[in-house]
């Protein structure tokens, strides 16, 4: 809950998602393919593991330490066009987004250490780091400051700056959020993930490795 007393519950542009149940229904789905990868950060395990849905084939990565949960679940680029292209960007600005590496990204202070504490966490602090070097996320700030009224009209801007994740946002306990994430680099393309987060006072970072983008394919199954 937030300190007004909501639930914090980001529907996004995610009308597939658009209730509780039907989002576990289609985490139920997803298959377990690898076992629990093991690391340590700041004094804690964390876990993370990899999944393929069933049905469609996209890919998924869930991270867990502490009392934050990550999952990033793949978005082909076909799915980003038909999502955009409902909307008035230039033919270039949807090219942009769709090979930018989209994932559908959820974010929980599930409470585990039974703390309360709540938890802070700032995309512009995470790292992408793959075969051609380290860089930041593709954060929709600059995005939105890049384009022109010819690029994207106001109601366009609108669309991402409500459906891209939040750049910064807070989580008390049981909070959740989700929404795109773009993460700037080729579809296809393996990474690592390094974020950080603030878990009361304590700053926290973890590790998510052998991400792949979803290749700019009509389907994977």
């Amino acid at each position: 809950m937030n300190p007004a007393g909501h639930e914090v519950v980001y529907w996004g542009l995610f009308p597939e998602y658009c209730n509780k149940g039907s989002y576990m229904k289609g985490m139920a789905r997803l298959t377990l393919l690898l076992g629990t990868v093991c690391c340590m950060s700041t004094a804690l395990q964390a876990a993370v593991t990899h999944s393929v849905n069933e049905e469609n084939g996209l890919r998924g990565w869930r991270f867990l330490q502490g009392d934050i949960e990550i999952e990033l679940i793949q978005r082909l680029p076909d799915q980003t066009r038909a999502m955009f292209m409902n909307h008035k960007f230039s033919r270039e600005v949807i090219e942009q987004l769709a090979l930018s590496c989209m994932f559908q990204t959820i974010v929980r202070n599930t409470g585990a250490s039974a703390s309360a504490q709540g938890i802070e966490i700032d995309q512009t602090q995470w790292r992408v780091r793959y075969a051609d070097g380290e860089k930041g996320l593709l954060l929709k700030e600059p995005l939105l400051a890049s384009w022109s009224d010819a690029d994207a009209d106001p109601a366009a801007k609108l669309v991402v700056r409500w459906g891209m994740f939040p750049t910064q946002q807070t989580y008390l306990q049981s909070d959740y959020n989700w929404g795109l994430t773009a993460f700037g680099i080729p579809p296809g393309t393996t990474f690592d993930l390094d974020v950080s987060w603030t878990e009361g006072d304590v700053q926290r970072r973890g590790h998510i490795p052998g991400i792949v983008c979803a290749p700019d394919v009509d389907k994977l199954k």
